[in-house]
């Protein structure tokens, strides 16, 4: 009796190389060390040293943080600065979830014009920030030709410095990063309002609960998370806002609206000093990592949940 014959081949040793994801990542990883992580840590060395952009030589020292910290100017800037985020985000926040909800109902009602509104939201949204600098400091132009002084001196017969005015210059600013920023809450609220559980909602209706107890005890509660994370998304947005107010004031009148990341810019390219301005700027890193931290520990307190 014959001997099979194996027809079966040997395997061929895999080659673990070519199914490793490493190969795909290590142009990623380059990149990212490049425009990021280098940049990083350059700021961060030069934030230790006294150097200028008018003088190559320099030494380290500590002098930047202290000068940077005990100048005038910095408590007031980082005070203006946490005005303009606190109001900004708030309003931001209330807005957009009014006009998500106004939205919501607009589409399960079949009202006319809910696709206009949300149209109109999402446009102010998508406009560059120095384009909507340029159109709100048109708007605020302290003259009759100005749109809203127009409307003002039908009325009154007088204008309102938006510009010119320290206090009426801040509050502008914040009036019109609001109307920049609603419409990113206005997103994310409304995608959570797609999600709620119908069936929860319509047994409230039927148990008696009127629009203000649903949303307060069935609605709020649902989109807390989405909440949580829009305000960290937004707070870091409105920290780091930079092209709308230098577009719009300059920092001015004075330093009136001078935020932290307009003065990293004028420390940089208007004084020179580039080793303040790193310490400012390493300032301002540090305020992200924190509210990226906590985004963070959101998003994993509700991968467990």
């Amino acid at each position: 009796m014959q001997s099979q014959v194996s027809t079966h081949q040997p395997l061929k040793p895999r080659n673990k190389l070519r199914e490793s994801p490493l190969p795909w990542l290590v142009p990623l990883l380059l990149i990212l060390i490049v425009v990021f992580l280098f940049p990083v840590i350059e700021i961060i060395r030069l934030s230790f040293t006294d150097s200028t952009l008018v003088d190559p030589n320099y030494s380290y020292t500590l002098s930047s943080y202290l000068s940077l910290f005990n100048q005038p100017g910095f408590q007031r800037m980082m005070w203006i600065t946490l005005l303009f985020v606190v109001f900004s985000v708030s309003f931001q926040l209330i807005l957009g979830l009014l006009v998500a909800l106004a939205i919501d109902q607009g589409q399960k009602r079949n009202l006319k014009g809910t696709i206009a509104v949300r149209t109109a939201v999402l446009t102010a949204w998508a406009i560059p920030g120095v384009v909507i600098g340029v159109i709100w400091r048109i708007m605020y132009n302290e003259t009759e030709a100005g749109i809203l002084n127009f409307f003002v001196s039908t009325v009154s017969g007088t204008t309102v410095p938006f510009l010119s005015d320290p206090t009426f210059a801040l509050v502008a600013v914040i009036l019109a990063n609001i109307w920049r920023g609603t419409a990113f809450s206005m997103i994310l609220i409304y995608g959570g309002l797609q999600t709620l559980p119908k069936d929860i909602l319509e047994s409230a209706r039927i148990d008696g609960a009127n629009a203000i107890k649903r949303l307060t005890k069935i609605i709020l509660p649902i989109l807390a998370p989405i909440i949580m994370i829009n305000l960290v998304i937004i707070s870091i947005d409105t920290f780091n806002t930079f092209d709308m107010v230098m577009a719009l004031t300059g920092g001015g009148p004075g330093q009136s609206t001078e935020i932290i990341a307009l003065s990293i810019y004028n420390l940089i390219f208007r004084e020179f000093n580039l080793g303040q301005g790193a310490a400012a700027a390493v300032v301002l890193l540090t305020i992200n990592i924190i509210m990226t931290l906590v985004y963070l520990k959101i998003l994993g307190r509700e991968g467990r949940s």
